[in-house]
């Protein structure tokens, strides 16, 4: 499948002042664990998913606002879904609901999507169907204990229809991975030694997230680690912690619109 970087720097510039617009809806968003994640979205919708065939979960759920803004530029959400965000009579919620059209699973809880995707991943094998899972999943995910149980079992399987991205961004919630949980790294190492497929690249690199996982061996379990800053396209959100769940005010919402706009420039 061809990708169109140019189309994808585009769109994500979209997408970002679409949950920028979207974040005036609502006392509080996720907007900044969003950010972090948009290239590696579009990559997938745009450059990977195969059409009523292949699934996506977005495991890391507090970023579900990427998802959204996608699904509603695919036209599977319309305006009127996106605009009752979190509000009554809406169904869309600060984290993906199943059931809701192009929502594979629930999620939001922290460890669970990857498993989910294992399960699919090995139903699709039992069945011989020719379909693909991707499960992004963030570095607060991989703190827990079931997580890596997913990793080692898909290994185990030789599941080679299943893709998994980590969105990594050296946050947890509001604390620095690399402060508060060292040990956590080197994550690529330890990806490999559980016997995945691993790459790294730039998260925010539309190109090189497609060109990593299009250009897999296949033969196992392929992981994408995804260096990203939070709050990515908006200076006074990156990496910083308060805007892990925060709207901005109309001064600060004025502000991130003329500074995304500079980027596009």
């Amino acid at each position: 499948m061809t990708f169109d970087v140019a189309a994808s720097r585009r769109r994500c510039l979209a997408y970002r002042r679409r949950i920028l617009d979207i974040s005036q809806q609502a006392p509080a968003v996720h907007a900044a664990p969003a950010f972090s994640c948009v290239e590696m979205v579009d990559v997938v919708y745009r450059g990977l998913l195969r059409a009523d065939r292949d699934i996506f979960l977005m495991s890391k759920g507090h970023g579900c606002l990427a998802q959204y803004v996608v699904l509603q530029d695919l036209a599977v959400l319309d305006e009127h879904d996106v605009e009752l965000y979190c509000k009554p009579g809406g169904h869309l919620g600060a984290h993906p609901d199943y059931g809701v059209p192009g929502i594979a699973a629930s999620t939001g809880s922290l460890g669970h999507g990857l498993g989910m995707g294992v399960g699919m991943a090995y139903a699709e094998r039992i069945k011989r169907e020719d379909r693909r899972i991707y499960v992004l999943i963030s570095d607060g995910e991989l703190q827990e204990g079931s997580t890596w149980e997913a990793l080692m079992m898909a290994a185990n399987l030789k599941l080679d229809n299943l893709v998994a991205l980590v969105d990594l961004n050296d946050f947890s919630s509001l604390e620095r991975m690399s402060e508060g949980h060292p040990a956590f790294y080197p994550l690529v190492d330890k990806l490999a030694a559980f016997g995945w497929e691993v790459r790294q690249v730039n998260g925010h690199d539309a190109e090189a997230v497609h060109e990593a996982i299009a250009g897999r061996k296949g033969d196992r379990p392929f992981i994408l680690v995804g260096q990203t800053i939070k709050g990515k396209g908006v200076a006074y959100m990156e990496n910083v912690p308060i805007w892990h769940y925060r709207s901005p005010n109309p001064e600060e919402l004025a502000v991130a619109l003329a500074g995304i706009c500079e980027v596009s420039s």
